[in-house]
């Protein structure tokens, strides 16, 4: 039974990939289910089950009598064209503003459709409490254990090791557990750049990377980034080029705000241009693991050969956010970062890390991830749909390839955060573009978290906000409101 369940689940993948790369285009007609049958020389009813779940997950549609067809959805964000020489750095500014927002959108009763955070009811609680329980009564020292020296719990580290088998040899030395993933950068940033340098990032980036630039001094340097490929490796090698750059940190896989997924020859290409240069990468890969496509991506890391990379990531997405267990694989800055995290923070607690370290050993860890894959990509079908249905025509969406967030282009005339302060009169909570670049860009853009289960609030949610935004979309309307 499991074999024919991964079967089909890995043929609704590979459907999913050919769809989200657009071989198959909106309004396509899916090859049939005889021929798939007989192409991937497996049963008619595993066909069926494979494309029940491509419906599920709101990316075909099926016609009587016609077949299975690839459903219609909103614009599609556009690409960036050709690489252009990025602006001047510039130091980040946002953190005031941001907490504004954040506040905001923690009114009481508001639809949470701003941060990222997984719902808990795909998160595998139950079986974390029995693992707690286990370890509680098996090593109970774990619970009282500190150390200044001995910064990691062993099979943490044989762990995250053994999890990178599929595309690299990790040296577990080059490993410094942390209490979250956004510690492991700052972390990182701290140990290969000081106050002053630029740092190279996406062009939207996740807010909290901008956070720890503006709060170390550093400047950033917006790199175009397209909402399919990701980062331009053209435009980041004209400012490389020119001086311009002294580190960078990147979210290749799944971008936040994009969902774009680099290409592994954009990634091998990456690493080699910033080997040659000396010039490290932070790499933020959280959410590597919740990609879409059937295999997972590799990481930029994995290319590098001059431990010039640091990968940083956490278990916080797919596993629990309370947990407070992230890394860093810091090539040759590991003794650095260990060093900084010992005189920053002290020890990540040895008794989550052994908690996360048994969840992750074995099949527990797999089929959590199959099932967030599955929850979020329909999810996100969901709300995309939604989207379309309630905003105006000219409004463009991205199509992720991983996570849970939807980035939207919004009419030219609409501003996202008087938007923002009207939807949050209304009960409904968002992140405004401008929270993701640290020059001010992206004024008419809004991310919304689809990772909360489909509810008659949050569609009643997005039809409000629709209207809001055909309301903003009308000039004199929009006068009337700011006014």
């Amino acid at each position: 039974m499991s074999a024919q369940i991964n079967l089909y689940e890995h043929l609704a993948d590979e459907l999913g990939a050919l769809i989200a790369n657009r071989i198959f285009a909106p309004g396509d007609r899916l090859p049939s289910i005889r021929h798939l049958a007989q192409q991937k020389r497996i049963s008619i009813s595993t066909v069926m089950q494979a494309l029940r779940l491509l419906e599920d997950r709101g990316l075909i549609d099926a016609k009587p009598q016609a077949g299975f067809y690839v459903r219609h959805r909103a614009r599609t964000l556009a690409g960036i064209g050709s690489a252009q020489c990025p602006r001047e750095p510039t130091y980040v500014g946002i953190n005031n503003l941001l907490m504004r927002v954040l506040q905001a959108n923690d009114s009481p009763g508001a639809v949470q459709l701003g941060s990222a955070w997984p719902p808990d009811e795909i998160l595998p609680v139950k079986r974390i409490q029995r693992v707690v329980s286990a370890i509680t009564r098996r090593n109970p020292e774990l619970l009282t254990r500190v150390s200044c020296v001995d910064m990691n719990e062993p099979n943490f580290v044989r762990q995250v090791t053994r999890r990178a088998i599929d595309w690299g040899r990790l040296d577990p030395h080059e490993i410094v557990a942390t209490s979250s993933c956004t510690e492991a950068i700052s972390l990182c940033l701290r140990a290969v750049a000081k106050a002053g340098d630029t740092i190279a990032i996406e062009s939207p980036t996740y807010f909290v990377l901008l956070q720890l630039i503006e709060s170390l001094g550093m400047k950033a340097l917006e790199i175009p980034t397209d909402p399919k490929t990701g980062l331009s490796v053209d435009a980041l090698e004209l400012a490389i080029q020119q001086g311009l750059v002294q580190a960078c940190l990147l979210i290749p896989n799944s971008n936040n705000p994009l969902g774009s997924i680099m290409p592994e020859a954009n990634k091998k290409r990456l690493a080699a241009l910033l080997s040659q240069h000396d010039i490290p990468l932070i790499e933020d890969d959280i959410y590597g693991d919740l990609c879409f496509t059937s295999e997972r991506p590799w990481p930029v890391k994995a290319y590098d050969t001059t431990g010039n990379v640091l990968l940083c990531s956490s278990f916080s997405k797919a596993v629990t956010p309370a947990a407070r267990v992230g890394y860093a694989v810091a090539g040759k800055y590991a003794e650095q970062v260990a060093f900084l995290k010992t005189v920053s923070s002290g020890t990540t607690g040895h008794f989550f890390q052994a908690v996360l370290a048994e969840f992750i050993d074995g099949s527990s860890y797999d089929n959590q991830i199959r099932k967030m894959r599955r929850v979020l990509a329909q999810r996100i079908a969901q709300m995309s749909d939604a989207v379309s249905k309630s905003f105006p025509a000219e409004c463009s969406i991205s199509e992720p390839q991983g996570g849970f967030v939807l980035w939207i282009q919004l009419p030219e005339q609409v501003d996202a955060l008087a938007l923002h302060g009207q939807a949050i009169e209304q009960g409904i909570a968002f992140m405004p573009g401008p929270m993701f670049s640290a020059s001010g860009k992206f004024g008419n853009y809004m991310r919304l978290n689809c990772g909360n289960a489909w509810s008659p609030d949050i569609e009643k949610a997005i039809q409000k906000l629709g209207a809001l935004v055909h309301r903003f979309s009308d000039r004199p309307a929009r006068e009337a409101i700011l006014n």
